[in-house]
């Protein structure tokens, strides 16, 4: 079984920085996509940023210049590095695994817990 373990909210004043972390354990011979997402209250969940295991990246127009995602393969570690951090970024911050590929060949997408960040002062 895959579990992804998520660290690193909290709570920052705007203009601040927070950097999360979310590791991938279990028998695990390849993670094709790791990646963040957010839900504010009252709205949907929301792509935040992905990394490719060949370093392929994608982020929310929102985030572009103030986050930056980077990945140890050999960790199955994500990481998303928040700077400039605004009020509106306050939400809860998934961990995303896209084509987990396990050593018994069995393949699929995981999700992390959860883990909150607030913008406030």
């Amino acid at each position: 079984q895959v579990q992804l373990v998520e660290s690193g909210g909290g709570l920052v004043q705007p203009g601040g920085s927070l950097t999360l972390s979310c590791a991938a354990s279990g028998s695990i011979f390849r993670i094709y996509t790791m990646g963040w997402y957010r839900q504010a209250p009252g709205k949907q969940r929301e792509l935040v940023a992905n990394l490719t295991n060949i370093g392929s990246t994608n982020y929310a127009e929102s985030v572009k210049g103030r986050f930056t995602i980077s990945r140890d393969n050999a960790k199955n570690t994500v990481y998303l590095q928040m700077n400039s951090l605004k009020p509106e970024d306050t939400a809860v911050y998934y961990c995303n695994a896209k084509r987990v590929v396990q050593v018994s060949w069995a393949t699929g997408d995981y999700w992390g817990q959860g883990t909150q960040v607030t913008v406030s002062s």
